[in-house]
């Protein structure tokens, strides 16, 4: 099985039913997943900014066991690409710069407007969107994807999930295409 390198936006790594994917995706060896302190700074303001009912301590805690759990999945010393990337928004830098220094092949991300094409595709980067990125995926290796998915609900205990529960709390993440293609296997999740 080829590994390819994916930079996770924020975005991406901030709603835990969303986060846990690709997390667990990443320890099948299915990519090797990839995010800076700065990307983790700004899951963290924004899971603290809609959820002040959890203590920061505990987000602090989801940091350290992504970074603990996730082989080298930290990126450092991509600040000196960052000036070389251009993007409609300056502050989004930091993410290509990091895709660059990791040689990723992806930046998956649900702001594709902040990260156009014609900006990346130079540098051999390409830009997806969960939902694509994981429909990908599935196309590629469905039993791997089926089984983690599978283990994802499984390991859901308060509340335990229904397979079309958790069905719904993807299709609550924006990723249609996803559980379209899972209805079609529900019997093995």
């Amino acid at each position: 099985m080829t590994t390819f390198t994916v930079v996770y936006d924020a975005c991406v790594l901030y709603p835990a039913p969303l986060r846990d994917l690709p997390l667990r995706l990443a320890l099948k060896d299915l990519v090797r997943a990839r995010w800076s302190e700065r990307i983790l700074d700004e899951m963290q303001r924004a899971i603290l900014s809609t959820r002040p009912d959890l203590a920061e301590e505990k987000i602090v805690r989801t940091r350290g066991r992504m970074n603990e759990h996730v082989r080298d999945a930290l990126v450092t010393g991509y600040e000196r690409f960052e000036q070389s990337v251009e993007l409609p928004d300056p502050d989004d830098r930091h993410v290509v710069a990091a895709a660059i220094r990791c040689q990723a092949q992806v930046i998956v991300t649900f702001n594709l407007k902040d990260f156009p094409k014609s900006s990346l595709e130079p540098m051999g980067l390409d830009v997806q969107h969960p939902d694509d990125f994981l429909e990908h995926l599935l196309d590629l290796h469905p039993q791997v994807v089926l089984e983690v998915v599978r283990e994802q609900r499984l390991d859901l205990k308060n509340p335990p999930y229904t397979v079309e529960e958790h069905l719904e709390a993807f299709a609550r993440q924006s990723l249609p295409k996803t559980v379209e293609i899972l209805r079609g296997y529900s019997s093995n999740l």
